[in-house]
């Protein structure tokens, strides 16, 4: 049995050999300066490490695996440090390496022909976005975080976003990877084929897995089209079951053109509106409920905007809607979508948040509004539900602010309690305690509820076959 000399000892050596290789803008040790990577956004982990490695290219994400494994010293993958459920922050034990894979940030080729583009894991969302733009393409991952986050960290949680409606998760955008594995080794994995029928896809066991079977330092992406016609409308609808019902007729009228379609309730707009600079109501009067509606199409003035006013007017008719304002300029456009990132920003202003980032089938996004508001209101009196989210992929974020004038410490207190009432009723309805955030540390326990034993075992059965000795990303996910 190792003592904890023994582990200083090991460290010391391993330290030493990284510093060696990485030099001194790869490694990290002062206090003040590991606490950026050490600190979840939210502030609800604080992690500790020895030091943070930070390595310039996948030779030498290799061998600091390849040593790490070697001196039986766990690994802990970081990207953007955006995680909200703290997969890529260290325990508090402090005994493992913290690897931020920011420096590497190349995009490596483009190609447009085949709508494709090879691009290193620390690369920021945004950066790859604007490269697809210059060369004419979309790159249609989207998220609020994505001027800051990173595509390694994107891929190791199969992110989602406002455009997946259309495009899919972060999954469904990849065509190869390459990854470091548990003992070192790099799987060279960067085909950018549309069509590879021999056998496993590989690349999905890495998607998603958080870090704990590898360490994803590239990856060939999916480009797209861009869209000449954009088509962007808010509307008040009269409640959850109208909005999907609403977003049914979208789909019909322009031929699969819905990009987005989200979902907001009047609370989130207050509160955006009162505390986020730059937000304002977007129609003349308040209403219950709203939808923020968005339509790409392949070609300017291709009819969208009179498929989708035809739609609205029909659905005003119907008692479906009873408001809608279509942008008519690009300026209008930002304003709804600053209100759409405003209402995340904004809850924080409200005193405690206990959040929820769930999934059900889009024909049951109403009645799991309407339970689990009953729930947490017979729970909880005068707790306010801020219902909202990606209602097109049934992807809502059920949070939950706390009472006028509670205390903020006793009310999250009951952040266990609350959070098992919410995901009572996503099990109800067979729906995802985690529909793009991932597992991490805080839902790991959780999620054990909702996987059954047979593929608990399986994932077991993976995560020993690649990491037998447990060193990549411990104690997350699994």
């Amino acid at each position: 049995m190792s003592t904890a000399l023994d582990q200083g000892g090991r460290l010391a050596a391993l330290r030493g050999r990284i510093a060696e290789m990485v030099g001194p803008r790869g490694l990290v040790e002062e206090a003040n300066e590991k606490l950026p990577y050490l600190r979840e956004q939210r502030g609800r982990y604080v992690g500790s490490t020895p030091f943070v490695v930070r390595p310039a290219n996948t030779e030498e994400v290799a061998e600091v695996v390849r040593l790490c494994a070697e001196a039986e010293i766990p690994l802990v993958p970081q990207g953007g440090n955006t995680s909200l459920v703290g997969g890529s922050i260290p325990h508090e034990e402090g005994e493992e390496i913290l690897l931020n894979l920011g420096r590497m940030n190349k995009i490596r080729a483009l190609d447009a022909e085949n709508f494709a583009i090879t691009v290193e894991a620390g690369c920021i969302l945004q950066q790859i976005q604007q490269a697809a733009e210059d060369a004419d393409r979309l790159f249609p991952l989207s998220l609020g975080a994505e001027g800051s986050c990173q595509i390694g960290g994107n891929l190791s949680t199969n992110a989602g976003g406002v455009q997946v409606l259309r495009y899919g998760n972060a999954r469904d955008l990849v065509l190869g990877l390459e990854v470091v594995l548990p003992d070192g080794r790099i799987w060279n994995g960067l085909r950018s084929l549309r069509k590879d029928n021999t056998g496993y896809d590989l690349k999905h066991l890495f998607i998603g897995a958080e870090g704990t079977l590898g360490i994803i330092t590239a990856a060939v992406l999916k480009l797209y089209a861009r869209p000449r016609e954009v088509v962007t409308a808010f509307a008040a609808v009269r409640d959850p079951a109208a909005a999907v019902a609403l977003l049914g007729r979208c789909r019909a009228a322009s031929g699969e053109n819905v990009t987005s379609f989200e979902l907001l309730p009047r609370i989130a707009l207050d509160f955006a509106c009162r505390h986020v600079e730059g937000c304002k109501d977007p129609l003349a009067e308040p209403h219950a409920w709203y939808v923020l509606i968005e339509l790409f199409g392949g070609r300017a003035e291709g009819g969208l905007r009179e498929a989708l006013e035809e739609t609205l007017m029909a659905a005003y008719e119907d008692g479906l809607v009873s408001d809608a304002s279509l942008a008519e300029n690009e300026a209008q456009r930002k304003d709804f979508w600053h209100l759409r990132e405003g209402v995340v920003e904004a809850q924080k202003f409200e005193g405690g948040s206990i959040k929820h980032d769930v999934s059900v089938p889009v024909s049951l996004v109403p009645q799991f509004i309407e339970e689990a508001t009953k729930a947490v209101q017979e729970a909880c009196p005068g707790i306010r539900p801020v219902a909202f989210g990606h209602v097109g992929d049934g992807n809502v974020h059920f949070n939950l602010s706390q009472p006028e004038q509670a205390d903020t410490t006793a009310y999250l207190a009951r952040w266990e309690e609350l959070n098992q009432l919410v995901h009572d009723v996503v099990r109800r309805f067979d729906g995802s305690i985690s529909a793009e955030h991932g597992i991490g540390r805080m839902k790991r326990e959780e999620n054990s509820r909702f996987k059954s034993p047979v593929e608990l075992e399986m994932m077991r059965h993976v995560k020993q076959a690649l990491d037998p000795k447990n060193l990549m990303n411990p104690g997350k996910l699994l």
